[in-house]
């Protein structure tokens, strides 16, 4: 029963942290005069792609947890949340692609920097988050892209 309620507090948690940062930080109409690359995503892929990212990251932060609460793999995972609910703020909220690249490089380093730690000793958790680089690197692409050409 801990283990699953574990589980359930990160992924609500997870989930709901960033549900609020995307509320609060919405691109509106700053954001839509920006020049965009022609690899812009449609609008409606990110909520769903955000949902699913975000359920993967909090099982592997729910494992992580589990087996080591206190380990640097864990202030890692950690480290990555902060920055990815910064990211909304920085890029949306202050208007910012500059701002964006700041927060974003960090982050794709945190995710790398977990798969890495992870890979050792629990290679599911270290599965869980490759989706999460896959995506990650394509918004820093993406953030970059923006930033150049506004």
């Amino acid at each position: 029963m801990k283990k699953t309620l574990t589980y359930i507090i990160f992924i609500a948690i997870v989930i709901g942290l960033g549900a609020l940062s995307g509320v609060s930080n919405a691109p509106g109409d700053w954001y839509q005069s920006l020049v965009k690359p022609f690899f812009q995503p449609p609008p409606w892929i990110f909520a769903p792609v955000w949902t699913t990212l975000y359920v993967l990251i909090a099982i592997a932060g729910a494992r992580t947890w589990l087996q080591s609460p206190a380990s640097g793999r864990m202030q890692v995972w950690f480290m990555q949340m902060i920055l990815n609910f910064l990211w909304s703020p920085a890029f949306f909220g202050a208007q910012s692609p500059i701002l964006g690249l700041v927060v974003i490089i960090p982050m794709l380093a945190a995710v790398l920097a977990f798969i890495s730690l992870a890979w050792k000793v629990d290679r599911i958790s270290a599965w869980l988050f490759i989706p999460y680089l896959a995506w990650v690197s394509f918004a820093t692409l993406l953030n970059l892209s923006i930033a150049l050409l506004n």
